[in-house]
């Protein structure tokens, strides 16, 4: 298998298998307003279209490094373990996920397993993944795609922490003085 066909299947996987997943989740009981929630889906498209414009062959100036085979498979194998990190907390979440900022019935505080690491595990897996993927493509669309991307999670990350602090009160407060919010090991 081929380096960017093998990135591609894993994105793929990853896509195809959140959208069927989402059926597990439990109905929100309340959302975060639609005019919060566009600032972050607005850089989502643009840095998806921008990440993955094929890289392959190309040698022009905005082509800013070509990795070697080896850099690209471990690239491949870190895309997977980002995407197996997310997948580790969509599945300890259960059916508290949400693809928006939701409270459900029974909301509570989950700090356990991937979330005992960080605050925000299914981020911080995508963006290792999205990270990755950048690298092996070397090009300015790739830095460019990323970037718009990690912007678009972190706005949307820190508009999860503005509503779950709303929600969950004192309790939320006391698990964000204790896990770093994106970061394993950083400082909380």
């Amino acid at each position: 298998m081929q380096v960017g066909h093998a990135i591609a299947a894993l994105w793929l996987f990853w896509v195809v298998s959140w959208i069927l997943a989402a059926s597990w989740a439990d109905p929100a009981q309340k959302r975060a307003d639609f005019r919060a929630e566009a600032r972050y889906r607005v850089f989502w498209p643009a840095g998806t279209v921008l990440l993955f414009v094929p890289a392959h062959g190309y040698v022009g100036r905005l082509r800013l490094w070509m990795p070697t085979l080896t850099e690209a498979w471990i690239c491949v194998a870190l895309i997977a373990v980002g995407i197996a990190f997310a997948w580790w907390a969509r599945l300890h979440l259960g059916r508290l996920w949400s693809a928006n900022v939701t409270a459900k019935a029974d909301h509570r505080v989950v700090d356990t397993g991937p979330y005992g690491l960080v605050r925000h595990p299914i981020y911080t897996g995508l963006l290792l993944s999205i990270l990755a993927t950048m690298v092996v493509k070397g090009t300015v669309w790739g830095i460019a795609g990323a970037a718009l991307l990690l912007v678009g999670v972190v706005v949307k990350a820190r508009l999860e922490e503005s509503f779950l602090r709303g929600e969950l009160g004192p309790a939320y407060d006391d698990y964000a003085r204790r896990v770093p919010m994106l970061v394993p090991f950083a400082p909380a």
